[in-house]
């Protein structure tokens, strides 16, 4: 009878953690009308969110796609057909590990960043002395950084799958002799608009998603050092369980 108190405790917890999560993200969405007036403090968070990391972005799209195209080389040589390395990283990359590679780094730069960054502001009452001061913090400081983190994470997905076929043409073409030529009319004539449209899709709900479980951590994190560490570390965790679900459910849709 314990194991089964505890079980339905736990699952009544969950049942309205995630209706509180809904609510707060009816919340943004209903304040981010008003916050696209302000630009300049949404352009302030894609630079935050998203140039600051370009970098690790770079780099593992960079090796990601050399490891793909050694990988590549090694299976498609089994069957003769090594001209379409092209094809199978472009597929692989624009489909799949851009856009979830991107987001579990996205989850680990900035949304650490967006989680922190808002617990220190709850622990310091610095949100607090917003409300006291008749200023919307949900309006004023967490949706710039919401909408901030969705807008960033398509276009960091999609420097994420271009560096990522250079880094497998690199390897495919450079290193292991594949035809330049058949490695991009292969990969032109193969990567469809649905491919980069799932990619799309799928970075753009990513981008939410991070951002969403980021902003809602931080905002409701426990006002002090303990707390803030916990939001920081729960934002990676829960985004990376969440982010791996939605990818299978998405790609099924597409399917």
């Amino acid at each position: 009878m314990n194991a089964l108190r505890e079980l339905w405790q736990s699952l009544t917890d969950s049942l309205e953690k995630l209706g509180s999560v809904i609510q707060f993200l009816l919340r943004l969405i209903a304040n981010s009308p008003r916050a696209l007036m302000r630009f300049d403090l949404i352009s302030q968070q894609i630079f935050n969110s998203g140039a600051l990391s370009l970098v690790i972005i770079m780099l593992s799209g960079f090796f990601v796609g050399m490891v793909l195209g050694v990988q590549g080389y090694e299976l498609l040589q089994r069957f003769g057909s090594e001209e379409a390395l092209g094809e199978a990283a472009a597929i692989g990359l624009v489909k799949e590990l851009g856009p979830v590679v991107t987001a579990l780094l996205f989850a680990g730069r900035a949304g650490t960043a967006l989680a922190s960054e808002l617990g220190l502001m709850r622990a310091t009452d610095q949100i607090s002395a917003m409300e006291m001061m008749a200023v919307d913090p949900i309006q004023r400081v967490v949706v710039p950084r919401f909408l901030g983190g969705v807008i960033a994470m398509p276009l960091l997905a999609a420097v994420f799958s271009v560096i990522g076929i250079y880094g497998a043409q690199l390897v495919g073409v450079q290193i292991m002799g594949v035809d330049a030529g058949s490695f991009w009319s292969q990969m032109r004539a193969s990567v469809t608009l649905a491919d980069v449209n799932e990619g799309i899709v799928k970075s753009l709900i990513f981008g939410v998603a991070c951002s969403l479980i980021a902003v809602y951590q931080g905002y409701y994190a426990t006002p002090t050092a303990e707390g803030v560490g916990r939001a920081t570390t729960y934002t990676v965790v829960t985004s990376a369980v969440v982010i791996l679900f939605l990818d299978y459910l998405i790609t099924v849709a597409f399917l």
